[in-house]
């Protein structure tokens, strides 16, 4: 069949799947260049960053990053949240957020990870001001108004201009970050200072920067970003499971070769 495996596809590693680490019970399996050059990057995240470590969470859903934020609080010294997933924890502190995205089959979650960022000493920076609109759309109109007056028939579109300008003064501080999901409606271009602003400090902060995601990297791309952070991970899901502690199939059939 062949003399020596070789797993090159980092993008795929947590998928158990039989080309990726069933054919690795039956052969010499060792790892590509990229798949070692993105076990070392997030590993170092996990392992001994340089600190202060900063990760800078954006994106629509809670719950494509529950296991992350949880594992994440007991690596960081701060945690910048942006995005739509905001809104579920702004709810669950008792805001109204009118029409914005909101999990509300996660608020407990959302306070419960505000608890273990207290208990752990973590930062936990979450928006104080946010863009509003009354439509989904490019050419809605637009508000800059603090989270408590978010207007009942309106929806979050990201962070307004006082959040973007604390997260950017915080990044400034840090010796390593890491950075998945955009802070706003980056495709219209209206809604999109919040991402570029934090992208761009990100990638200007002298730190380790490591970034991963599709919508991340389309914004990298976006801002013409591209070759300005120590790391940009080729797998975004794999990445992030990674970033959750879990062993990934790919990478453990090589561990013993």
């Amino acid at each position: 069949l062949a003399d020596v495996y070789v797993n090159d596809a980092f993008g795929a590693a947590h998928r158990a799947h039989a080309s990726i680490s069933g054919i690795a019970e039956f052969l010499p399996a060792v790892s590509g260049f990229l798949l070692k050059k993105e076990v070392e990057a997030l590993g170092a995240l996990l392992e001994n960053p340089a600190r202060p470590f900063i990760a800078v969470l954006g994106g629509s859903k809670v719950s494509d990053k529950i296991l992350v934020i949880k594992n994440l609080l007991e690596k960081v010294n701060t945690l910048i949240l942006g995005g739509g997933m905001t809104y579920t924890f702004l709810k669950a502190q008792g805001y109204t957020i009118g029409r914005s995205i909101c999990e509300d089959e996660q608020l407990q979650y959302a306070l419960e990870m505000i608890e273990l960022a207290k208990k752990n000493g973590v930062k936990l920076m979450l928006p104080v001001d946010v863009l509003v609109a009354p439509m989904f759309a490019e050419d809605s109109e637009m508000r800059n108004v603090d989270i408590d007056s978010i207007p009942a028939d309106w929806e979050g579109m990201g962070i307004g201009e006082k959040t973007a300008d604390l997260f950017v003064a915080e990044i400034g501080r840090a010796k390593t970050i890491f950075w998945n999901g955009p802070m706003d409606v980056f495709e219209f271009d209206r809604f999109a200072q919040g991402t570029k602003k934090v992208a761009d400090a990100i990638a200007n902060s002298g730190a380790v920067t490591v970034v991963g995601g599709g919508d991340t990297l389309a914004a990298i791309k976006k801002f013409r970003l591209e070759g300005k952070f120590s790391h940009v991970s080729s797998g975004g899901g794999a990445s992030m499971e990674f970033l959750e502690g879990k062993v990934l199939p790919g990478v453990a059939a090589l561990m013993d070769k």
